[in-house]
């Protein structure tokens, strides 16, 4: 079903479909395709720079095995969990059916990014690799796959905000007691696409000139995106709630975040002996020792 969008401060107006096309009778929603996009786009810049902080492409792509499924059910339960009533029926027993079907909308990045980071740490554990070098290769995936991904909420028509009379408003029809109505509000799924790329070029710059520590750019990550996250769920209109308190869960878990990650920065920054003590920088003297040890040995 088609659903009717402008920007009328822009003159702009989009007519959307949720459903991209069909295969053997089976819908392909724009959502799933959205999302497979920021992933593959996440996987070839990881993949790519990941030799700068001492990981092996095989580890992104053997560990991403693993978290891929994982935070897509991580990222689900989160949203399920504190939305439990969306999936009721009528005698209040629960629709475990409308919980899998992701392509309707309903994932909540928080949900992903704890899912992730707990494979992750498994997956180094076994491997015996730097979890905090990794960490900082994987927020770059992070950004990406989110910055692209709020297009699948536009597409949806979701994540928006409250009524704004801003040039950049976002016109909708919501139906309210079982009426269309029109509705004019912030385009939150925007600002969040573009404060998560502005973040994935802040820390870009930051690992080419600044870095001195395993994890500085996964801090980084916590900090701007906990704080831009923070600032942007509380103009959003559907932020989940600590069930029947009036809290924001994103909200309150962004700046939570945010302040820790900027404690931990200013503390591991004092602390740092310098670039030497890098993952990539041990394991490129680790390899000369023991070049040299082969060499001396013949």
């Amino acid at each position: 079903m088609s659903k009717t969008v402008t920007f009328p401060g822009l003159g702009l107006e989009f007519h959307l479909n949720p459903i991209a096309f069909s295969v053997l009778g089976w819908p392909i929603h724009w959502y799933g395709i959205i999302i497979a996009a920021g992933f593959l786009l996440a996987v070839a810049y990881c993949t790519r720079v990941s030799k700068r902080f001492g990981i092996r492409e095989d580890d992104v792509l053997d560990m991403l095995f693993f978290a891929v499924p994982l935070s897509i059910v991580g990222a689900r339960l989160y949203y399920v969990l504190f939305y439990l009533d969306l999936y009721r029926r009528a005698d209040g027993s629960l629709d475990f059916g409308a919980m899998v079907r992701i392509w309707d909308g309903g994932l909540a990045i928080y949900g992903g990014v704890i899912a992730s980071a707990l494979t992750l740490l498994v997956f180094c554990r076994v491997k015996k690799i730097s979890f905090l070098a990794f960490a900082d290769v994987g927020v770059y995936g992070l950004l990406i796959g989110q910055a692209v991904g709020r297009w699948g909420n536009f597409v949806n028509v979701e994540a928006y905000g409250g009524e704004t009379a801003l040039p950049w408003r976002m016109g909708i029809y919501e139906v309210v007691n079982g009426v269309s109505v029109y509705k004019e509000v912030h385009p939150t799924f925007l600002y969040e696409s573009l404060w998560n790329v502005v973040g994935l070029l802040l820390l870009i710059l930051v690992a080419r000139r600044w870095r001195k520590f395993d994890g500085q750019i996964f801090l980084g990550y916590v900090l701007w995106y906990g704080f831009g996250r923070g600032l942007i769920e509380g103009l959003r209109t559907d932020s989940l709630y600590f069930f029947s308190t009036g809290i924001r869960v994103s909200q309150m878990l962004g700046f939570v975040s945010a302040l820790a990650a900027a404690v931990a920065l200013v503390v591991l920054w004092r602390r740092a002996k310098g670039p030497e003590a890098l993952w990539v920088n041990r394991q490129k003297q680790a390899i000369q020792e023991d070049t040299e040890h082969v060499s001396d040995n013949h």
